[in-house]
């Protein structure tokens, strides 16, 4: 077989050449982006009851669809929440690859038949469903340098003419700005002059959506034989303040008319009041932009750019944008930072090659290999529907290591057979190949069959395995094609006897490597010689292995752990929560302060914030929200004192003389698409339905306890009991004797002071609605409510303070559930010493100690993930060791003689934690791939030297000498593959700047690990191999004549 691809060396080349060409062509199609498409599908339900508190929004709301919605198909967890601005939200998230419009769908069937039961205004408003989609893309701000545009103007603009442009764009998931301020055509209504007319503010909105009407009035002269039709046009809803001011109320004595502008003023103003945002001391409107899963965000980025240019000049004076987040700058960083560290491993690689092999064209064999099998693997990465991220790539580096092995073993040992018999290339290249394809296939096999486990792993976690293993798989498989087709031809083509010449005769380098060579070989020689030592004492061996063992344990207690590194993305988040009650002018004066003094710490771009709501404090007057950009990585990495974790703790310094603000800091999470910052997030489950104040109590109890920790830089919550609020009691039976329904007396406050939405009208190619409210002056406070009156049955105007009577009181802003318990949601910020796997400790500790029965906590986002995925991987871990074994039991002919390979393991293991623990670095999901990776390579080098020793006891060798002459034959390949593996990730090793945190946690562990491994195993493989195979053989009742079990090396091994 392999002889016929060497006697056809054209249909070898053929072969590799189409591999190339296909990957090339996967490249060119596959989609980039940071991470594989990992967050959960989830769903979101929005609803609006305007003017409704929270406690009225969930009891109205929230409760009826949860119920309908709870238990739809593939469902993971839900949560919900009501705020005192009417909003009910409540989120379905959806276990790993569900179908996104599937569950989208369902959902939508759930709430249809909640539908009936929901207010009447909620439904008039709408419920919406729609999928979320992924991690978000881009934070742009809009501000106006124009005086006369202020940022209800600005985002009107953007609603009509850029964010459909940019929802257009194929792969935007949603574009949305943050604030209401779209449209509305407001009618203040002057109370004092409604009761001058003795109007209900209910007659005025009648009559509004009365007058402003579509209507159809049909056609003049259809069927009636006459040779013209006209067709009867009514304007229709009215679109201009003007028309809106002419609505007749009523009509008057004399003839004359009351109309809407004698009661009220009518303004194109916003539709809410809740929040606004500035960009260093203009207003600006923040918006964001999402992906769907599976699209190209690098595409749509670059996409988004190119409409907004070519809009730019469009733009009305004094419009301008900045861009404050954009997944890109991260991922092109980071992805030309793996591309070039793809190119100094190569280049590396290519060196300890040619140290060892010493002729320029046997390096050129695996030189020609190594671009085979990378480039050919993006060919099955596209054929599977993966995409060029940051775990392909990185298994690209680290397939570089472990693809040049199968080149160098052939190359290694044609060079071998050439010395040893001086014959021709090609006859040499035919034996030496038979000697070794039964060990590249193991070889091959073992690498692959360590990654096969991981392939099965499900959830989140399971993706990044399998992307990385996939990958790796698929590289090594061609890797393997190619040793046993093309670097053999080559081989035969290429490589020509080494030249006796005398050592004066030699040129400078020839020098260098006589002398590497004499250098090697006497070490070589001494190497077999300490095995001696070790046959003779196989006890040290045993004590060696327990060592390791127990070092493995030791350093997996110790260690700190996470789910992923975070990186430094050039963005930081900040959350501002004031006292319940706080108006939104005082927060925004706040903000103004902190604006100056963030702008000033070095590295800082620009600044924008927005009021009205807070990313973790959530929905409310007294919360804001920012962002600060950061400088780009070039410039801040030149700079001591400007990488992203001093900016925050700089950050954290200028706020800590703000009295009256709560104001804290930090990172976008590290995987987009789990909730909206690092550290720890989970939520505190009430399960006794007991009263809110109780809830709060015992949360307050336990963030306090949980802020004790070390471990712990802040704990969080936006569940507050303590906001001002007023309890409104009617008198029922007055309101009868003077004639006068609760339901007037409710619509006539809701009129006035909550505002009602009488109708819609369309402007500008888009709906707008028409909202009715008293003044913003004759609702201020609760002497206001004497001048509010309403009609009796008699037709006289009494004040509603007659029937109604307002007692202070307090309450929380929102109400959140989560699977249908009443919850409140904490996140926790790790302190930089920690990590966030002992912050879960931590978290978990707390509560056992803090919690009585009724209360319990589930984790959220990435936090749950980490929790579901640490017990997997000691259960891929053992079966990538399963796999390993029974492949080798096979290939060996003998369940004994594998656990020399395996034994042979625990060494480099121990190894990885070491490094991993010398650098300070974390055990989280790439230190856990890079571990079963290095399985697979050091099991390798056991499978070379077993093989052969195999090969020289079948031969009659005695045993000690078998494995003494096989470990010492095969010492230069082993060494030259280990090295060039480690030397490949040193470019890992001490990477700097961009996506430098996920470079380290995957290199080091593999590279101390395969030192050490490589080290260790050379030592205690040959004596695993004489006790097993001795084992064997006892067993299987075969002995050799004349067997002496010590011996010392020959030189001619």
């Amino acid at each position: 077989m392999i002889k016929s691809f060497i006697n056809r060396p054209v249909l070898s080349t053929v072969i590799s050449i189409l591999i190339v060409i296909l990957g090339i062509l996967g490249i060119v199609s596959l989609p980039i982006s940071q991470y594989p498409d990992i967050a959960p599908v989830t769903v979101q339900v929005s609803a609006n009851y305007a003017g409704a508190n929270a406690e009225t929004v969930l009891k109205a709301v929230v409760i009826p669809l949860e119920e309908q919605i709870n238990g739809v198909e593939n469902m993971d967890y839900i949560t919900s929440s009501a705020s005192n601005s009417g909003s009910a939200n409540i989120t379905v998230y959806f276990k790993q690859g569900t179908n996104g419009d599937i569950a989208a769908v369902n959902v939508q069937n759930a709430v249809s038949r909640a539908n009936s039961i929901l207010p009447s205004e909620v439904t008039q408003s709408g419920v919406t469903v729609r999928k979320q989609s992924s991690g978000n893309l881009m934070f742009l701000s809009f501000f106006s340098e124009n005086k006369e545009l202020d940022d209800v103007f600005l985002q009107n603009y953007l609603n009509i003419n850029v964010i459909p442009a940019i929802k257009r764009i194929s792969g935007v998931g949603d574009a949305s700005a943050f604030g209401g301020k779209t449209y509305s055509m407001r009618v203040w209504l002057n109370p004092q002059k409604l009761q001058a007319y003795g109007l209900n503010p209910t007659e005025v909105t009648a009559a509004i959506s009365a007058q402003s009407k579509e209507a159809a009035a049909g056609t003049l002269g259809q069927n009636s034989g006459s040779s013209y039709e006209y067709v009867i046009k009514y304007k229709g809803k009215y679109t201009q303040v003007s028309e809106y001011e002419n609505i007749v109320l009523k009509a008057l004595d004399g003839g004359r008319v009351l109309r809407l502008k004698d009661v009220a003023t009518v303004e194109l103003d916003a539709l809410g009041y809740t929040g606004f945002s500035e960009s260093n001391g203009r207003p600006a409107v923040a918006m964001g932009i999402s992906q769907t899963p599976g699209s190209n965000a690098h595409e749509i980025i670059q996409n988004i750019e190119k409409l907004l240019e070519e809009l730019k000049p469009s733009f009305p004076e004094g419009i301008t944008y900045t861009i404050n987040y954009n997944a890109n700058t991260f991922l092109d960083a980071a992805i030309s930072k793996v591309v070039s560290t793809l190119l100094e491993a190569f280049l590396l690689v290519f060196l300890v090659v040619y140290i060892f092999l010493q002729d320029f064209r046997s390096t050129l064999i695996p030189a020609i290999a190594v671009p085979v099998s990378i480039v050919g693997t993006f060919f099955f990465l596209n054929l599977f529907g993966y995409s060029i991220n940051m775990l392909t790539l990185f298994a690209l580096v680290l397939a570089i290591g472990i693809v040049v092995d199968d080149a160098i073993v052939v190359v290694e040992a044609v060079h071998a057979k050439m010395e040893q018999t001086h014959e021709k290339a090609k006859p040499a290249t035919i034996s030496a190949m038979n000697e070794i394809t039964g060990a590249i296939i193991s070889i091959t096999l073992v690498m692959a069959a360590v990654f096969v486990p991981v392939t099965f792993m499900g959830g989140t976690t399971g993706v990044f395995y399998k992307q990385f293993g996939v990958t790796l798989i698929v590289a090594i498989v061609i890797s393997a094609i190619n040793a046993l087709t093309l670097s053999p031809v080559l081989c035969s083509l290429f490589l020509k006897p080494h030249g006796d010449k005398e050592y004066e005769e030699k040129s400078w380098f020839g020098k260098f490597f006589h002398k590497f060579n004499v250098a090697f070989n006497a070490a070589t020689y001494k190497y077999g010689q300490t095995f001696t030592f070790f046959l003779r004492h196989k006890w040290v061996t045993l004590v060696l292995l327990l060592l390791a063992g127990g070092g493995i344990y030791f350093a997996n207690k110790s260690m700190k752990s996470g789910f992923v590194p975070n990186e430094d993305q050039g963005f930081v988040m900040m959350d501002v929560s004031m006292i319940p009650g706080a108006s939104m002018e005082r927060v925004a004066n706040i903000m103004r302060e902190l604006n100056e003094s963030l702008s000033n710490i070095p590295g800082v771009e620009n600044v924008t914030f927005v009021t009205g709501r807070g990313m973790i404090s959530g929905e409310g007057s007294n919360n804001g929200m920012g962002f600060f950009k950061l400088k780009p990585f070039e410039e801040r990495s030149k700079l001591p004192g400007q990488d992203i974790q001093s900016i925050i703790n700089n950050a954290f310094r200028a706020v800590a003389n703000i009295k009256d603000a709560t104001v804290i800091f930090f990172q976008p999470p590290s995987v987009p698409g789990f909730g909206i910052g690092g550290g720890v997030s989970f939520v505190l489950l009430d399960k006794s339905g007991s009263d809110i104040s109780e809830v709060n109590k015992n949360a307050q109890q336990f963030l306090g306890a949980l802020m004790q920790r070390p471990e712990i830089q802040f704990a969080q919550t936006s569940f507050n009991v303590n906001y001002p609020q007023y309890q409104m009691d009617i008198n029922v039976e007055r309101a009868m004797q003077s004639g006068i329904t609760v339901s007037t007396i409710l619509s006539t406050l809701q009129n006035y002071i909550g505002g009602f939405y009488a109708t819609d009208f369309t402007l500008y190619g888009k709906q707008y609605r028409v909202m009715v409210q008293s003044l913003p002056e004759a609702r201020k406070d609760l002497n206001s409510l004497n001048n509010l009156f309403v009609k009796t049955g008699s037709g006289t105007m009494a004040p509603i303070t007659e029937f109604v009577t307002l007692t202070r009181t307090f309450g929380p802003q929102s109400l959140s559930r989560y699977n249908l318990f009443t919850s409140v949601s904490i996140s926790a910020q790790n302190n930089p010493a920690y990590s966030t796997g002992d912050a879960l400790k931590a978290v978990q500790e707390v509560a056992a100690q803090t919690l009585n029965a009724n209360y319990s906590i589930d984790y959220t986002g990435l936090t749950r993930e980490e929790q579901n995925a640490g017990s997997q991987t000691i259960l891929i871990f053992l079966l990538s060791l399963v796999f390993t074994y029974f492949i080798l039991s096979a290939q060996y002919e003998s369940y004994l003689l594998p656990l020399s390979v395996l034994f042979s393991l625990p060494f480099g293991i121990f190894g990885a934690y070491l490094g991993q623990w010398l650098f300070g670095l974390e055990n989280n999901i790439y230190f856990q791939i890079s571990l079963i990776m290095l399985m697979g390579l050091l099991a390798k080098n056991a499978i070379l030297i077993v093989e052969f020793a195999v090969q020289r006891r079948r031969m009659g060798e005695s045993l000690s000498k078998a494995a003494i002459n096989a470990a010492m034959e095969r010492l230069r390949p082993i060494l030259m593959t280990s090295f060039s593996f480690i030397v490949g990730l040193m470019p890992l090793v001490f990477a700097s700047g961009v996506g430098a945190e996920g470079n380290r946690s995957v290199a080091t562990g593999a590279a101390v690990g395969q030192l050490i491994g490589t080290f260790f195993g050379l030592i205690v493989i040959p004596v695993l191999f004489v006790i097993f195979q001795d084992l064997q053989e006892r067993i299987s009742g075969y002995r050799h004549k004349s067997d002496e079990i010590f011996v010392t090396p020959t030189d001619e091994y």
